[in-house]
């Protein structure tokens, strides 16, 4: 027998023993059902939030590092603000980082051509003006303190470098009329100042897209790379940052022969306007490639403009250039004033011919070509974009006519002379909801290659027979590598790479390379679901294209409810892309919901034919596809529940939920966001006319019968559906006339009917509070009638 105290403690000891061996077990079941109580959860609102918003790929000239700008959304302070973030350009997989901690705006980064110094757009100064600093590529990082750049007091943006290093173009909105600074200066502050607020039209534009022009133009303008705001600081217009006169780095470089004495260079350190006149350059777009460039000896800017005389039925911009620098045409020793007077008379040259748009000039890494993308026909905005590029020693343009795709976003390899047979000019293509990528050369002469990209997305293979191809875009390239932003229906822009290192790696299929990771850690954490792509016979017993999202934790044994979206343009589509508006993936988590998307008649990405389709025809075949693909998913998917379906649509899309409240009564509700309402009264407040004149042959005084014959106001006797009506005061595409009208007819006919009013939106809510209560209303009002 044990002593009592041995035996108690033998005792403890067996107990503590078998709970040791019990514990283990005990630790598994409670850690298996903690993470069985914390899946993966729904996405939300409040999550799209949170994801950071990547922009454009910007490589260092050595390809070792990529720039970009990322926005964050302060959801309580109901604010947007832009940083700019680095990320090694290769190697192992590395987070990015702050490239300048301030908590001012900053966008839109570009590099020198040698790499050395970086500018960009700031909001420290109102209005935004472009700053710079030198840059470490060996480090990644900014060397010293950056520093304001220009100081026009209109504002500077959309900056790029003359690849010699010397000049700064930029854009700002002038007065046509002012002669400098000063009188734009003068002229904005009388118009603040003035207790008047009424405005005297004389012509069209006066208002456009969401506010109203008061007849200012952007134009580009140039100015000396060495220049600087702090004027105080400069001494006969140079920054004496060094003895000589020179910022230390160009002192430096002037010393050590790679850049000429500055006595004998002609500087401008204040901007000078490269297009002056009344019009616009660039002309007003809404994102997307720049529209001017910088040819590589720095001489020349190409740019677009539209100078027809009404510019509100013309979309026939066209491709110039000009030269930045004039000073050989004016004899050595001649005074300054001729100087003044030769950069006056400096005239652009039209080298466009199309009747169409002509836009986004680009020039080739060795100045021999210069490209850009090309519309035919006057007046159609959605029409094919061609590629076009100019042989600059002849003259001679030609449509590289190689493919049958309407070519997006453009982009001149690096290759050099050692691949002087391959594609060189990379473009971008919608096709069937996806985006693929392409190249071509304006070398090869006859019929033109199209070398096809096929890239293989790791993490694309949950349905890969099902889902298209993510949206690409962005494309640039450094060192022999493509750089490019890629985004899907799951997931926000991220920057990859693909190295074409030899010229038999352009085709084939490649391996895209994620350098950001920016939403990785969020996205994790959300239960996204796979894009489910489906074909039907629409109208004319041609093929067409829907989509479906499922909501998470999805059973096929159950009824869902559904959401049936409506695209807008009407030349737009639906694919496997993300967008902060119309989330497919957050309308299908918020009240589990089906999301089904139909690419009807007159959507972009099946060709020309498709897209032309629908002009002329707004409620013929879309409406006649979008009710033959609703009967499709009712008769294919017997989750869907019939009798709970909403229709939701916004521009177009609204157009078409207005449509069928006068033709169908087979949806519970109907969400109008932003569409027409009454089609002739539409035509006199809308500001491009072009579009109105091309979608229905003509003004309404012209075509009333085809006016009258698709206008949904026509068909009110008929509605029945209970309807939410949103729309913008500051929506000059679509007036706010539209909203008001279509909400008062229903409410005559005691149609249940609710209107969301943004008094501070336009076309889009891009507002963060002013989108929680969009998604919320819309919502709520979609579960007050399918729940």
């Amino acid at each position: 027998m044990l002593p009592r105290d041995r035996a108690c403690t033998h005792n403890f000891s067996a107990r503590v023993l078998r709970l040791m061996k019990i514990f283990p077990a005990v630790f598994l079941v409670l850690a298996t059902s903690a993470l069985a109580q914390n899946p993966k959860h729904p996405f939300t609102f409040e999550d799209m939030m949170a994801l950071k918003r990547v922009g454009a790929p910007v490589p260092s000239p050595d390809g070792k590092w990529v720039v970009f700008d990322c926005v964050d959304v302060d959801l309580a302070a109901n604010t947007k603000t832009s940083h700019l973030w680095i990320v090694p350009a290769s190697g192992p997989a590395a987070a990015g980082r702050r490239l300048n901690p301030t908590p001012n705006h900053e966008e839109r980064p570009r590099f020198s051509l040698d790499g050395k110094r970086l500018i960009w757009t700031s909001k420290a100064t109102d209005p935004t003006q472009i700053w710079m600093c030198d840059f470490n590529s060996e480090s990644g990082t900014l060397v010293g303190k950056p520093h304001q750049v220009t100081s026009i007091s209109t504002g500077a943006d959309g900056a790029i470098w003359s690849p010699n290093g010397k000049n700064i173009v930029f854009v700002s909105s002038v007065y046509a009329d002012c002669k400098d600074d000063a009188c734009n200066k003068q002229r904005d502050e009388e118009l603040k100042k003035s207790k008047v607020k009424a405005k005297i039209f004389s012509r069209l534009f006066y208002r456009h897209w969401n506010a109203f022009t008061e007849f200012k133009r952007s134009h580009l303008f140039v100015l000396d790379a060495n220049a600087r705001a702090d004027a105080a600081d400069r001494k006969s217009g140079v920054s004496p940052d060094s003895a000589d006169g020179l910022p230390a780095h160009r002192s430096a470089d002037a010393q050590a022969g790679s850049l000429p004495a500055e006595t004998s260079e002609t500087h401008v350190f204040q901007p000078r306007d490269l297009t002056p006149g009344d019009h616009d350059v660039p002309p007003f777009s809404l994102g997307g490639q720049d529209m001017y460039a910088i040819s590589p000896d720095g001489q020349e800017v190409a740019y677009t403009s539209n100078i027809d005389e009404v510019e509100a039925t013309s979309t026939n911009s066209e491709i110039f250039t000009v030269p930045i620098a004039v000073e050989s045409a004016v004899p050595s020793g001649q005074s300054p004033d001729a100087l003044r007077t030769a950069h006056a008379t400096a005239q652009p040259k039209k080298i466009s011919t199309s009747p169409g748009a002509d836009i986004t000039p680009l020039y080739s890494p060795d100045g021999k070509y210069l490209a850009w993308r090309s519309q035919a026909r006057a007046g159609f905005e959605a029409d094919k974009w061609r590629l076009f590029a100019q042989d600059r020693q002849s003259g001679e343009v030609r449509d590289l006519k190689g493919s049958d795709l309407s070519i997006g976003n453009i982009a001149w390899a690096d290759f050099g002379s050692e691949f002087a047979d391959v594609p060189d000019i990379f473009f971008t293509a919608e096709e069937s909801g996806g985006v693929s990528v392409n190249a071509m050369s304006p070398k090869h002469r006859g019929d033109f290659a199209v070398a096809v990209f096929s890239f293989d997305y790791p993490n694309h293979a949950d349905h890969p027979e099902a889902a298209p191809d993510p949206h690409v875009d962005n494309l640039v390239f450094a060192k022999r590598t493509m750089f490019f932003t890629r985004n899907s229906i799951s997931g926000p822009d991220e920057i990859f790479r693909v190295p074409l290192p030899k010229p038999e790696s352009i085709i084939g299929t490649h391996h895209p390379e994620q350098l950001t990771h920016m939403n990785d850690a969020p996205l994790s954490q959300i239960d996204m679901q796979p894009l489910e792509s489906f074909t039907f016979k629409g109208a004319n017993d041609e093929d067409v294209q829907g989509f479906m999202v499922k909501p998470p934790g999805f059973d096929p044994n159950k009824k869902y409810p559904l959401k049936f979206l409506i695209h807008g343009g009407p030349q737009g589509a639906w694919g496997n892309e993300w967008t902060y508006r119309w989330n497919a993936e957050l309308f299908a988590a918020t009240g589990n919901y089906v999301v089904v998307m139909i690419n009807f008649h007159g959507s972009t990405g099946y060709g020309q034919k498709f897209t032309d389709s629908i002009s002329g025809d707004w409620g013929g075949k879309a409406y006649i596809d979008l009710m033959k693909g609703l009967d499709y998913v009712e008769k294919t998917y017997p989750f869907i529940d019939k009798n709970r379906e909403a229709a939701l649509g916004a521009s177009y899309g609204g157009y078409m939920a207005n449509w069928l409240l006068g033709h169908t009564d087979r949806f519970k509700c109907v969400v109008s966001h932003d569409g027409t309402f009454n089609a002739e009264s539409a035509y006199g407040t809308t500001e491009e006319l072009w579009f109105m004149n091309w979608e229905f042959g003509g003004p309404p005084w012209k075509k009333r019968d085809v006016y009258r014959k698709w206008s949904p106001h026509e068909y009110a006797a008929n509605f029945k559906t209970p309807t939410l009506v949103v729309h913008g005061q500051n929506d000059y595409r679509l007036d706010v006339s539209q909203g008001f009208d279509l909400f008062t007819t229903l409410q005559v006919l005691k149609v249940p009917s609710k209107m969301l009013y943004f008094p501070d939106e336009g076309h889009w809510v891009l507002k963060p509070q002013n989108s929680r209560l969009w998604y919320k209303t819309v919502d709520d009002w979609v579960d007050q009638w399918c729940k």
